[in-house]
């Protein structure tokens, strides 16, 4: 394969982040439509997203010693073809148990690919740009919000919920085709020998022996925790209290998306400049507060979109910093299975959060929710500020972006 320029790369793992994150966020803004057009109650809707997130987190686990052995390009290809397949069986959904079993097989492609776009911005791209590559990645999550989301909802509205699939399994699989082609295996050192199940778990000991791998995947569950425990039953929420519309869900998710995109790419850049840490405690401290004010100042929803704007805004200030800073924490033939263990216990705290949000609003009120997510929030801003330090760059790291 030809000489690949960091732009393309970056270009190509954007569309995996777009397409990957827009399934999954599209049930939320759905849930309700979800429920009337096949009758579940809505204390079982949350289930469909833990489910999604229980098998990304089982699959994460298998995923991570693969993609160290095989490469990370083999990985992408293999995830992105199975995602492909999973999103197109969205077709034959007729109920509550249909619906499971597809998130299942899609969390089981989420499994595959989790981790692998930043795994492998850390095999391309030096550390000292890691956070400039990861910020426009994750911004792919953004455009999402800004593109996919609104997208899908109307989608939603006049074909029934699972035309959005269609739509994102046809993106997903112009990610494979753009992989193919212009992606190439970064030469890095891979695992060597046999790769066994004991030799997995072995190393995922290992990792875990390391107080600052502890400290660092401890901090990735609670982020998606606190997060997942605040945003599934946020549209339910506006809809009941401020008479939202799913349109006017869409604006704003919309709204939150633009301001991931202008703050993702920048967190990032600045991160490579001043340090990862100082960026993700600033963030999480902020994000607590606002969480906190959700209840309390929204009493009209033109005032949602102020508010759910600075969320996105602190959201994507500690995410890109974060997953720059956890690609230096192991030598490369480590990277993906550290990067898949993280995904894999996120994808656990926001199946849990979201399995827990539920029973909390039903019976205490989206005002619950609040509280223990910004509770959430801070313990994660305790764990970086004490436990996780800040790498500096790795003797091993990749010059492919030189």
């Amino acid at each position: 394969m030809s000489p690949t320029s960091p732009v393309v790369v970056v270009f190509a793992l954007w569309m995996l982040v777009f397409a990957a994150s827009s399934q999954i966020m599209i049930l939320s803004p759905i849930l309700p439509r979800i429920g009337e057009e096949l009758l579940i109650g809505e204390s079982a809707l949350g289930t469909l997203v833990s489910a999604y997130s229980v098998m990304v987190g089982a699959f994460a686990i298998i995923a991570g010693p693969i993609s160290d052995k095989i490469g990370r390009r083999r990985i992408l290809l293999i995830g992105t073809s199975v995602m492909t397949g999973a999103l197109l069986m969205h077709h034959f959904v007729i109920g509550y148990y249909s619906f499971l079993a597809v998130r299942v097989c899609s969390g089981l492609a989420g499994g595959i690919l989790s981790g692998a776009a930043v795994s492998y911005i850390g095999d391309f791209f030096p550390y000292n740009r890691r956070g400039w590559a990861t910020g426009w990645v994750m911004s792919g999550m953004a455009f999402g919000q800004i593109m996919g989301i609104p997208i899908g909802v109307v989608l939603a509205g006049a074909y029934g919920f699972k035309a959005p699939f269609y739509l994102f399994s046809v993106a997903m699989a112009g990610t494979f085709v753009l992989i193919w082609l212009k992606v190439p295996q970064p030469d890095v050192e891979r695992t060597q020998g046999k790769l066994t199940f004991a030799r997995a778990v072995g190393g995922y000991r290992e990792m875990l022996g390391e107080r600052k791998i502890r400290a660092a995947a401890m901090a990735y569950f609670m982020m998606f925790f606190g997060i997942s425990l605040f945003i599934v039953y946020l549209p339910y929420w506006l809809e009941q209290s401020l008479n939202a519309t799913p349109n006017a869900i869409a604006t704003l998710f919309m709204a939150g998306g633009l301001a991931n995109v202008l703050t993702g790419p920048q967190a990032g850049k600045l991160s490579d400049r001043i340090g990862r840490k100082r960026i993700i405690i600033l963030s999480c401290v902020g994000l607590s507060l606002v969480m906190l004010l959700t209840t309390v100042v929204l009493r009209e929803f033109w005032m949602a979109y102020i508010l759910y704007f600075v969320i996105m805004v602190l959201v994507a200030m500690r995410i890109s910093p974060f997953s720059a800073l956890l690609t230096a924490m192991v030598s490369d033939e480590r990277r993906g299975s550290l990067m898949s263990l993280t995904v894999a216990l996120g994808q656990a705290g926001f199946a849990l959060g979201a399995a827990i949000a539920g029973p909390l609003y039903t019976r205490f009120g989206y005002g619950s929710n609040t509280v223990v997510g910004a509770a959430s929030v801070l313990i994660m801003a305790a764990i970086v500020a004490y436990q996780v330090p800040e790498p500096v760059e790795p003797r091993s790291a990749t010059a492919a972006a030189k």
